[in-house]
């Protein structure tokens, strides 16, 4: 829910609507609770909207790429796949045991937790933690 706040506060619900497939690392509502207190509400002002948006876009990638993919991609790579985001910059997934990982710009990790959310213009993929760009 808070998730789709910020979409709508960086005027991105279009882009989230469009006919371009796409792959979404969505954060759960939980894993804004480990950002630092008062950070939501500042990227949600409008002054912020840039930096938010920078964010948000950092969780895309273009294409659709449910988990089978994902996990092809890490095995071709031995054992991760560099992902370029919409937002310019790249995430790394790999795996830990079962579990798919996305490691963002800063060294930051974030499980998957639920994968494979199909929807009409792409999936998403439920992380347990905000990817942050440099």
């Amino acid at each position: 829910t808070r998730l789709v706040g910020g979409v709508k506060a960086a005027n991105l619900v279009k882009t989230q609507k469009g006919e371009d497939p796409f792959t979404f690392s969505a954060p759960k509502n939980g894993a804004l609770k480990k950002l630092p207190a008062g950070t939501v509400d500042t990227l949600l002002q409008p002054e912020n909207k840039d930096k938010l948006k920078g964010i948000l876009t950092y969780h895309v990638v273009a294409g659709k790429l449910d988990s089978a993919a994902v996990a092809k991609a890490i095995k071709d790579g031995n054992g991760k796949a560099t992902l370029k985001t919409v937002q310019g910059e790249e995430i790394t997934a790999s795996m830990e045991g079962n579990d798919v990982i996305i490691t963002d710009a800063k060294g930051g990790k974030s499980k998957v937790t639920t994968a494979d959310v199909m929807q009409l213009n792409g999936v998403i993929h439920v992380v347990d933690s905000v990817l942050l760009p440099k």
